[in-house]
């Protein structure tokens, strides 16, 4: 029996606590051996990721107990944190980084001991970090990406890829770490090796680019000590983002690259000749599809090498697919399956790829697909109904029209319950959802905080605002110099567009988002009069304090493609920043912050929160110990989820006893 109650009133079991508790997703993906490796959340352990093994007998193992979070900070958002490799005898060794002290460690986990440190601790900054570690058993070592902060700025901070001995010579000593490459690029991605030994390859970029805006591709050649010689840029430019490079058998070296316009895959084969290279080839052509994504983390994988000769690959338009790929045809076989989104790590054995996937109906999952037989199934995390599906939302892939009457691309999920509808002549309110970044998207996936508000009949829309990836190097840029302006824009017109064809109740629109959708949130509710009220999480709110450094190194100069060069316009970064704006500020609003945030810090909120101080607007600020950028507690994530529902439900004047009332004050 279905009965009609009010939008926002509707009765779900899909709590804060149940959804809390099934935050985050696996990552990383790796095999040893003949197992099947991969990190994943544990919310309910103070929110730290477990290491696991996937025996061949299909039996699963978590690597590392409590409390060993294997888990990197370099860049701050760290990167692939673990490797491993079957050995003769003794069983698998794993190296890794453990989050708290950031220093790598190995572990022999069918072994007698414990995990034993490969490096030091410092005392400068942020200490030694390290990211994306390659084992190379055959010379007792693991190469890395070595992050060293030298002083107390974050900005004070070098990267170079080094070699850390497995015996744990270098725990106690900085000098017995060999650092294989200067410190001349800003940054770097891990060591590739080719597969006779003799070269190397890595990606470098440096300020003021993001590796989305432009990186560069340096090989070198390894001597019999083990050493980099002859180091060179290969391809790639200050405007061509490559974003991975593997070895070829052949010698050939296969990179993603977006020189024409999309990241598509590519070959070059370098000649013996330092300098001289043949004209590279692109293997996929005419596709209009992305290869590659932003390299927001250090050893993200599209494409893996299989020793058939076939690439398997990750690829799509606004959504992705896992697809086997024929280098010397450019045929492309999709995988069958429901899934809609992979994540950026794969790893292959034999015939066998093994990825993360999730789909509209299903949260991410280990897949495995036999290329022998054309064969996929779910070998890890499987999903598991927590309710009944019905109770979930069903995605619309939409396409507005913003200004100028460019493409707005966007996921709508409209209310949803198996036994409740809303009354005739009422529409459901509805909140826009900005994803992170802004070098992002929303994935189309099984999401329980989208859930959580669409059972009880509040409205979701996530929008791919002009600036989000996988549409390619035009839509990407539509938001150089313009962060502020047309994300905000893009926003409301999907709002808008919603209320006007009669989906949504145009006086309870609101928007929410974390990181740079906190941005565009607080943009957007002091600078326009679209919505009822926001919630925004740890944001960037002050444009000239991010600049002036008030974030982490990664992003320091992130501005300057997004607004544009500090020292030429200044008076944008005041004219756009919402602490700036508050004048316009007349919708009640909630903001979430992690107190241990280096990338937006408690400090940009709190100087919002004194430029509204006496304009009687209401709000709520609610801030978490022991939380960074994104929550990962799930006690955090439980209150937050709350109290954003409170926030509306006082807003749109619709009545839930059964959440805690968030306070808020004038």
């Amino acid at each position: 029996m279905v009965s009609t109650a009010a939008y926002g009133t509707w009765p779900s079991p899909i709590d804060a606590a149940l959804t809390a508790s099934h935050d985050g997703r696996p990552e990383f993906v790796g095999t040893v051996g003949d197992e099947v490796w991969w990190t994943e959340p544990r919310p309910a352990e103070g929110g730290r990721r477990a290491l696991v093994r996937r025996m061949p007998d299909g039996a699963t193992h978590c690597v590392l107990p409590e409390p060993w979070n294997p888990r990197s900070r370099v860049i701050e958002y760290g990167g692939v944190p673990w490797a491993g490799a079957a050995r003769d005898e003794g069983g698998p060794l794993v190296v890794f980084v453990h989050f708290p002290d950031q220093r790598l460690y190995a572990y022999a986990p069918d072994g007698p001991g414990e995990p034993w440190p490969l490096t030091p601790v410092s005392e400068a900054g942020g200490g030694l970090r390290w990211v994306d570690p390659q084992l190379r058993l055959e010379r007792d070592e693991v190469w890395c990406v070595l992050e060293e902060f030298t002083g107390e700025s974050p900005t004070d901070v070098r990267r170079v890829i080094a070699a850390v001995p497995l015996d744990g010579s270098a725990a106690d000593d900085r000098g017995a770490v060999r650092e294989l490459t200067d410190d001349r690029n800003r940054f770097v991605t891990g060591p590739r090796l080719s597969h006779d030994g003799s070269r190397v390859a890595w990606i470098t970029w440096d300020h003021p680019r993001m590796p989305w805006d432009g990186t560069v591709v340096m090989t070198a050649e390894v001597t019999g000590d083990g050493t980099f010689t002859g180091a060179r840029p290969l391809v790639g430019d200050i405007d061509e983002s490559v974003v991975q490079v593997e070895w070829d058998r052949d010698g050939s070296l296969l990179f993603v690259s977006d020189v024409g316009g999309w990241w598509e895959l590519q070959r070059i084969r370098p000649d013996a000749v330092a300098g001289a290279v043949v004209p590279t080839s692109r293997l996929c052509t005419g596709r209009s599809e992305e290869f590659g994504g932003p390299l927001w983390k250090i050893g993200l994988c599209w494409f893996r090498l299989m020793d058939n000769g076939l690439i398997a690959v990750i690829h799509g338009r606004g959504t992705t697919a896992l697809g086997v790929l024929d280098p010397e045809t450019g045929d492309l076989v999709d995988a069958v399956g429901p899934w809609t989104a992979w994540a950026e790590t794969l790893a292959v054995q034999d015939t066998r790829v093994i990825g993360i996937a999730a789909s509209p109906h299903t949260s991410y999952e280990v897949v495995e697909l036999d290329t022998a037989t054309g064969h996929t199934r779910t070998i890890g995390a499987p999903h598991q109904d927590a309710v009944d599906p019905a109770y979930c939302p069903e995605p619309l892939i939409r396409t507005f029209t913003g200004p100028g009457g460019r493409e707005i691309h966007a996921h709508v999920y409209p209310p949803r319950h198996p036994g409740r509808t809303g009354p005739d002549g009422e529409l459901p309110p509805y909140v826009i959802w900005a994803h992170g970044g802004p070098t992002g998207r929303a994935p189309l996936v099984l999401d329980l905080e989208i859930a959580y508000f669409t059972s009880r009949g509040i409205g979701v829309a996530e929008v791919d605002y002009g600036g989000s990836t996988g549409y390619g190097r035009a839509y990407r840029e539509r938001l150089r110099g313009q962060w502020g302006v047309v994300d905000v824009e893009d926003c409301a017109a999907v709002a808008l567009g919603l209320a006007e064809e009669g989906s949504a109740d145009r006086d309870r629109l609101a928007i929410r988002g974390g990181s740079a959708g906190g941005w565009t949130a607080a943009a957007s509710l002091t600078g326009t009069d679209v919505y009822a009220c926001g919630a925004i999480s740890y944001p960037i709110l002050d444009l000239e304090g991010w600049a002036t450094g008030e974030t982490h190194d990664f992003e320091s100069q992130y501005l300057e493609s997004l607004v544009g060069p500090y020292a030429e316009v200044p008076e944008r970064y005041r004219e756009r920043s919402p602490v700036n704006r508050t004048e316009g500020l007349t919708a009640p609003f909630l903001l979430l912050q992690g107190l241990d945030d280096p990338i937006c810090p408690p400090v940009q909120c709190e100087r919002f929160l004194a430029a509204t101080d006496g304009r009687g607007v209401p709000h709520a600020y609610l801030t978490f110990e022991g939380e960074g950028h994104g929550f990962r507690r799930a006690d955090t994530v439980r209150r937050a989820l709350e109290a954003e529902l409170s926030l509306y439900a006082q807003t749109f004047g619709i009545d839930r006893p059964d959440v805690p009332r968030l306070e808020l004050k004038k």
